[in-house]
């Protein structure tokens, strides 16, 4: 006796041929065609899509749904937001903190996202959202995989506590080590806290992910120096750089150079298209960058490159609803890569490709990975990128976490009735 079978399911990445899906105590237990077995739970996917949940690489849980606290961003800018947030810090609480963290993370669930990864600032003496979040972390373990980076927001040596402050959220159990090289006072310093920063996450065995060169300026090479502090301590597949967004506007000739670099150390990079072509580019005129990293470059190279959401609702970013196949949307549009094997890799950079970016144990649809699973009403990669469609059923361990009803309009064409759910005939 199974607990769930997904009956005619095609598999992300797999086969077009509809499969059954059985589990059994929160695992993938077998995938073969006409399953012979009962189940407490059936559920008939018609054929369509059935991924592995979305992961949001990149986010910022404690400033997320804050957005008109206490004003909005007028310019719209990167650098207006992060004076914002120092405005909005001293009026947060721990109870606040928690309420948008939970609602958010209910936002994902809905949209089949159950494993995110988010920056907390930690330039607070307090350590107030550090706290907060750690707390949030337990309490949706059971239902998303919620990972931390100590992020210092005011920069690791241009903020005089960063340092301490960083050590003692790590102490308290953040996962991941942060920075934010571009932003200190010199470009000097910025090499300085990459070199710090690595050295902290081997000392301690953790991964880093750092927000590197996320600027316009082709001169910001913080990545140069991320790349060559991971190989030289031996941190292959165990560093991100995000954002990268200076990468848009250096010349080919450096970055012939750099990407091979970046490969030899085995970097993730994580992109953030809805704010990348948000705030990049606000000092042109035009011609306007469009100041994404070169996404498609980056993995026609081999490297893994993951997207994150970065924002909903903040001094940052007005907009959003934590759907990562909007994500994966904006991403195909601005990095140009609308060949079949470049949407595929988009729908990637949002599952697979960020599961190994957080280093997540059984994510999959193999037998043996978790039975985390979120059915959608589409029936391939591309037309979910396409439709955006709902997520049917979402199932976190084998038990149903969320559901929707299927889409569908009518036209009333002539004397008939049709109905019309944008997919292919």
């Amino acid at each position: 006796m199974l607990d769930l079978i997904i009956r005619n399911a095609r598999r992300a990445g797999g086969d077009e041929e509809p499969v059954d899906m059985g589990c059994r105590e929160g695992r993938i237990v077998t995938v073969e065609k006409n399953l012979e077995a009962e189940a407490a739970e059936v559920f008939d996917a018609k054929g369509y899509l059935v991924t592995a949940p979305f992961v949001d690489s990149h986010f910022h849980m404690d400033a997320t749904l804050t957005y008109g606290r206490p004003r909005v961003n007028q310019s719209g800018t990167l650098l207006e937001g992060i004076a914002l947030w120092s405005e909005v810090k001293p009026l947060l609480d721990a109870a606040d903190i928690k309420k948008r963290a939970h609602q958010l993370c209910r936002w994902a669930a809905a949209k089949g996202t159950l494993a995110i990864r988010s920056h907390v600032d930690i330039c607070d003496p307090s350590l107030l959202a550090v706290e907060a979040l750690l707390e949030v972390v337990e309490e949706v373990k059971p239902y998303i995989d919620l990972q931390l980076v100590a992020f210092p927001q005011d920069g690791f040596y241009r903020d005089p506590n960063a340092e301490e402050l960083l050590v003692r959220a790590l102490d308290k159990g953040v996962h991941v080590v942060g920075g934010i090289p571009h932003f200190e006072r010199s470009m000097e310093d910025g090499s300085r806290s990459v070199t710090a920063l690595c050295e902290l996450a081997a000392e301690r065995g953790l991964m880093v992910d750092m927000h590197c060169d996320e600027s316009d300026d082709p001169l910001s090479r913080h990545v140069e120096m991320l790349a060559r502090e991971t190989t030289r301590l031996g941190l292959q597949g165990q560093v991100a750089g995000s954002h990268l967004t200076s990468m848009h506007s250096m010349d080919n000739y450096y970055v012939s150079k750099l990407i091979p670099l970046m490969v030899e150390a085995d970097l993730n990079v994580i992109a953030n298209p809805l704010i990348n072509i948000t705030l990049q580019g606000r000092h042109d005129t035009y011609p306007k960058r469009r100041g994404m990293t070169r996404v498609k470059e980056l993995a026609e190279a081999g490297l893994n490159v993951a997207c994150g959401h970065d924002c909903v609702m903040d001094p940052w970013y007005s907009l959003g609803s934590h759907d990562m196949l909007e994500v994966a949307s904006m991403g195909l549009h601005v990095g140009q890569m609308t060949g079949q094997a470049e949407m595929q890799e988009m729908f990637r950079s949002v599952t697979v490709n960020g599961a190994k970016t957080l280093g997540l144990d059984g994510y999959g649809l193999d037998v043996g990975c978790h039975a985390d699973l979120v059915v959608l009403q589409a029936r391939n990669e591309i037309e979910a990128i396409r439709l955006r469609p709902a997520r049917l059923k979402v199932y976190r361990r084998g038990r149903l976490l969320a559901s929707a009803p299927e889409q569908s309009s009518t036209v009333y064409w002539g004397e008939e009735e049709t109905p019309v759910d944008f997919m292919e005939i």
